[in-house]
């Protein structure tokens, strides 16, 4: 999405008071901190701000583009700590106050990302831009 097209959001129809591109991008990164915490045992490093809507600081689009980044390395490192023998062992849910299976918690940022992912593909699509997942593909070089 380009810079001048980040903070859109829909107005048309049944979008009154959803988040913006922008937003979120922010939420995503949000949630992945907060389950990756969780999986780690740990606080946030980051704010999770009211309604998962990430840290007011980060603003811009290269704020919130390295926020969304960093938020995945968070996200590798928490998930490398998954072994056979840990996978079905409770952790604090971190939506809640229950006992989850840690499984359950490693799944978030794959599934979480995609749902957002597909609002994020209606607002670039509305602003006339076809999402690189969507583009056709250069055929494969010939061996």
């Amino acid at each position: 999405m380009p810079d001048d097209k980040f903070t859109f959001a829909p107005t048309n129809g049944e979008f009154k008071g959803v988040r913006t591109f922008a937003q979120q991008a922010k939420h995503i990164a949000a949630v992945n901190y907060q389950v990756c915490a969780a999986l780690l045992g740990e606080k946030s490093p980051v704010e999770v701000g009211s309604d998962e809507n990430g840290p007011a600081a980060v603003q811009t689009k290269a704020q919130v583009v390295d926020l969304v980044k960093k938020s995945y390395e968070y996200a590798h490192k928490a998930i490398a700590t998954l072994t056979a023998e840990n996978l079905m062992g409770n952790i604090q849910d971190p939506f809640g106050n229950r006992q989850v299976p840690r499984l359950t918690v490693a799944t978030v940022p794959t599934w979480h990302s995609f749902d957002h992912y597909g609002q994020m593909v209606v607002y670039a699509r509305m602003n006339g831009i076809v999402p690189p997942a969507s583009r056709p593909r250069p055929p494969a070089a010939k061996k």
